[in-house]
């Protein structure tokens, strides 16, 4: 797949309510979730033939259109079960999954009341989101000049697209200075997430993580915070300030296309992969196959 564009990919695309062939799967220039960011996704995972925490996602994305005003119109088993037969049909074991609902082009213009609300389903094969030989030796991150917006002037628990517009920003100006990724602040200076991920730290046998007051309390998460306290390890969510980073012994990234992901730097920061960090990589890696997801339910 490497230096295809995605347009060009093979196979079928979901997509309201049909399998068609991946390049039929288009939109016009004049859609409404185009011009005014009203779209909201979600991203997976599949393991082994199965797509960890389907459901989870699936009422997310649910959830995230009823936040941006629109309902959208297949049912969380419609949605689930077309992502299953299109991962049977991509031929998949192990992919990239990505819903995504959206305003169309009936009316062009803030007011988009009547457009009709477009949904996909889109899978490809992705592997490791950082350059496998850097990850466990952790990844460099800078510290954006962005910041996370305040849940008054934008939906913040949603999966919108909107949001992303400075994660793509900061993500840009990260890797033009030769970090993989950036760490955002909140609009109160406060520690937030990365670009597309949630931060951990830990310090004396503590992991600490952020209150996601204003951003996603991720999937993978929430799931890695369930994985830390089964080993007995002790979680605190709090505000966390950026100076606070100078006393942090190790630090780790989660999302979907993260998975667990060492950090060794974020600016004039500096961590160890130590054994907690590499405890719930090689924990979280387990869990997601599907045979130990099953016995865990």
């Amino acid at each position: 797949m490497a230096g295809v564009p995605f347009d060009q990919l093979d196979g079928h695309i979901w997509m309201n309510g049909e399998f068609v062939p991946w390049k039929d799967a288009k939109i016009h220039v004049l859609t409404h979730g185009l011009h005014y960011a009203s779209a909201v996704f979600e991203g997976e995972r599949a393991y082994g033939g199965e797509i960890f925490k389907l459901t989870e996602h699936t009422e997310r994305l649910h959830e995230s259109g009823r936040i941006l005003g629109f309902e959208i119109p297949y049912s969380v088993k419609e949605i689930d079960n077309a992502c299953i037969e299109l991962l049977r049909m991509q031929g998949f074991s192990d992919a990239y999954v990505r819903p995504i609902a959206w305003r169309g082009s009936e009316m062009m213009g803030v007011s988009a009341q009547k457009n009709r609300i477009n949904v996909a389903v889109a899978i490809w094969q992705w592997p490791s989101y950082f350059d496998p030989e850097q990850k466990m030796k952790g990844i460099r991150l800078d510290i954006s000049e962005w910041r996370r917006p305040d849940p008054r002037t934008a939906p913040s628990k949603s999966k919108a697209a909107g949001l992303y517009m400075i994660c793509t920003l900061s993500k840009h100006a990260a890797e033009a200075k030769g970090y993989a990724d950036a760490l955002m602040l909140d609009w109160r200076g406060r520690v937030a997430e990365a670009t597309g991920a949630n931060v951990f730290f830990v310090k004396d046998g503590v992991i600490h993580t952020p209150d996601p007051d204003c951003f996603l309390d991720g999937i993978t998460r929430r799931t890695v915070i369930g994985l830390a306290k089964a080993r007995g390890y002790e979680v605190v969510e709090r505000v966390i300030m950026p100076e606070e980073m100078e006393g942090f012994e190790q630090c780790f990234l989660t999302g979907t296309a993260a998975e667990v992901t060492p950090v060794s730097e974020i600016g004039p920061y500096r961590f160890e992969v130590g054994e907690i960090t590499r405890t719930l990589v090689n924990d979280y890696s387990a869990a997601v196959q599907p045979v130990h997801a099953a016995a865990a339910e």
